[in-house]
């Protein structure tokens, strides 16, 4: 009844009215004017004023040096762009880009292996005791300085040092060497000190980032009857990503720029077997006089940083809106 009362109500009286207009949901955007506010940029002042003297003068006359001939003291001879054309012209300096790439492989590629295998293990005994005590054991090479490791390596690898006592005590005595005074084993020496530096840094990175997974998932994986191998490849590998670039990207630099372990192991020798760019630099600079070559050499390495950053930066995954 009360619904026909309502019709008739709406039929005689509402009929004739007419249909209101919808009232708008959004208010139309408001147009601020904006200010010119010089207390903003008072709070980025003593940065920006700290980037400009120590990397934007330095590197604009790092810029500036590598198109002339100089030898930082007497009169300077514009060149051009010879002393770029030298850079990949000069066996040389060739070498030394060849070298850093190898690095690349014991500073990058086996920490981040080597880390990734460590985490899923320790993943597994998350219940074992002392665990923090463990991976401050791992990380403690990050935080000793490169003098005092290049110091340590040194020792470790003389003729006498731990490396030779321990192949002796195995009895292979035949293989015991200086490691870091051969052609054919002084890079590889400097780059298993790489691995040792890097591969605690890339196991902090990716214990963090298997703490942020969810313990359901791994639920679920074990429901679905996924057995370890599986599990760590579809679940913690691919959760992962952001951490492996990360690591990649801290560790490809540290090879690219090595050369505290270089001038402290071998300063480039034997010969040229373990000179790399960074070193080559401050050779053509301070040692040989060559200013402006080793400018360029400090830029195309830039250069080279750079490229290997935005490519490695690909691997992050994309947030998604």
């Amino acid at each position: 009844m009360s619904n026909s009362v309502n019709e008739s109500r709406s039929g005689r009286w509402g009929a004739n009215l007419p249909t209101p207009a919808p009232l708008a949901t959004t208010a139309p955007p408001l147009r601020h004017r904006r200010r010119w506010q010089p207390a903003a940029y008072l709070y980025v002042a003593p940065a920006f004023l700290v980037f400009v003297l120590f990397l934007g003068i330095p590197l604009s006359q790092t810029v500036q040096y590598s198109f002339f001939d100089w030898n930082g003291l007497g009169a300077a001879t514009f060149v051009g762009f010879d002393n770029f054309v030298t850079v990949f012209q000069d066996e040389g300096l060739r070498l030394s880009f060849v070298h850093a790439g190898v690095l690349m492989l014991f500073y990058a590629v086996l920490p981040v292996v080597g880390a990734l295998l460590l985490t899923a293990l320790i993943s597994r005994a998350h219940r074992m005791r002392s665990m923090s005590f463990y991976r401050t054991v791992l990380f403690l090479p990050q935080v000793i300085a490169s003098v005092v490791v290049g110091t340590i390596w040194v020792s470790i690898y003389s003729q006498t040092g731990l490396v030779n006592q321990v192949l002796r005590a195995v009895g292979l005595g035949s293989l015991a060497r200086v490691w870091l005074g051969e052609y054919d084993t002084a890079l590889i020496a400097i780059g298993l000190v790489g691995t040792w530096l890097n591969i605690g840094l890339c196991l902090v990175l990716f214990l963090s980032g298997v703490g942020n997974i969810p313990p359901e998932l791994f639920e679920a994986a074990r429901i679905d009857g996924a057995g370890r191998i599986r599990e760590f490849f579809a679940i913690t590998l691919s959760s992962l990503r952001g951490q492996i670039s990360v690591g990649l990207t801290l560790t490809v630099v540290s090879a690219l720029k090595t050369f505290d372990i270089v001038y402290i192991t071998t300063r480039g020798g034997p010969g040229t077997s373990t000179a790399v760019p960074a070193y080559e630099a401050y050779n053509r600079a301070f040692n040989t006089g060559q200013v402006g070559l080793a400018a360029a050499v400090a830029l195309v390495l830039t250069v080279v940083i750079v490229a290997a950053t935005v490519l490695i930066g690909r691997l992050e995954p994309k947030d998604e809106a």
